[in-house]
């Protein structure tokens, strides 16, 4: 009998070891830039079937527009004719501290992928994190000379409407209706500095960026609307602005409404290590379908939500978590 248990019992460790080898043959033979581009094309695909011109920007992980994820590769047209734009954060000012200026040879890089986006049509959307009102007018000006769109941001956390430069870069008072027409934009993705969804909208109404990217949620949990997104797309001068949506695809978030409390003692199959920078904020098996599920194609999905609250778009966070998983 305990021979018997004994056999049992290496048995079960064999097919653990076996299934954890085929695991990780398997992901060392992945290609996990192509699975970022499909995951994004999928998205594209639905959103823009439930309405045409929804826009799809992702943020980071600019490598994605060639065919190898190099600088002298050949654009890849499936991914590009996929997206309207490409969203990058610390070109010129915060790659390794805000505040500071990014290393030439960073900026360098980054530039030479986002000008193939450019060259294909895109538009450019730069997030520098600087403060400084000289560093923050040079941020302006060098995207400006680049043909990018941008927005110093003088907080990380993203929770504050800048008070300089007074007007804003490029004010307009255009009725905004396509992507390509955006001359300016605020970054606003964590209201946590508005006690009431109204305070919210009222001071975004009192701005005249052509462009708001927001969180679908606001700090107590509950959606913005169909109705409060149209409040907001009214801009102080009386021209229009377009609204997107924030959603991260690679990772999962704990404070979000998909999140299961079972999941920290029991983690599915494509929940992966936690963010160390970001508490809260864990990696995903990102080519996984279930995660896929959750994020879209769906009615329950979260981006079939962002849909149906009358966004114009999505703004697509962690695309460079392949970097993550190639490492």
């Amino acid at each position: 009998m305990k021979q018997k248990v004994i056999l049992i019992f290496l048995t079960i460790i064999f097919i653990s070891c076996k299934k954890d080898s085929d695991e990780l043959t398997d992901r060392k033979d992945m290609d996990y830039k192509q699975k970022m581009r499909e995951l994004v094309i999928g998205i594209s695909q639905y959103a823009k079937s439930k309405n045409p011109d929804f826009n799809i920007v992702p943020q980071n992980g600019i490598e994605l527009v060639t065919d190898n994820g190099d600088e002298s590769g050949t654009a890849h047209k499936e991914y590009l004719n996929a997206i309207d734009g490409n969203g990058q954060e610390d070109l010129f000012y915060g790659y390794d501290d805000d505040d500071q200026k990014s290393p030439a040879a960073s900026t360098n890089y980054l530039k030479s992928f986002l000008n193939i986006s450019k060259k294909a049509g895109k538009t450019i959307l730069v997030t520098d994190y600087c403060s400084t009102t000289s560093k923050v007018t040079d941020s302006y000006s060098q995207n400006a000379n680049m043909g990018y769109i941008s927005f110093a941001a003088n907080q990380r956390e993203l929770n504050v409407i800048p008070k300089f430069p007074k007007p804003i870069q490029n004010e307009n008072s255009s009725v905004v209706t396509k992507f390509a027409q955006v001359k300016n934009f605020l970054y606003l993705i964590n209201p946590s500095g508005f006690a009431q969804k109204s305070d919210f909208i009222n001071a975004v109404v009192k701005t005249n960026y052509d462009l708001l990217i927001m969180d679908l949620y606001f700090t107590d949990g509950s959606m913005f609307t169909a109705e409060e997104i149209n409040q907001l797309k009214s801009k102080a001068n009386g021209g229009k602005r377009l609204i997107i949506s924030y959603m991260s695809i690679g990772e999962a978030e704990d404070y979000r409404y998909y999140w299961n409390s079972s999941w920290k003692n029991n983690p599915p199959s494509w929940l992966d290590k936690e963010n160390p920078s970001w508490e809260g904020n864990f990696k995903v098996k990102y080519w996984d379908p279930n995660w896929q599920q959750i994020i879209y194609g769906n009615d329950s999905s979260y981006l079939k939500k962002i849909v149906d609250a009358k966004f114009d778009g999505v703004y697509l966070d962690i695309i460079d978590a392949f970097e993550y998983y190639e490492k």
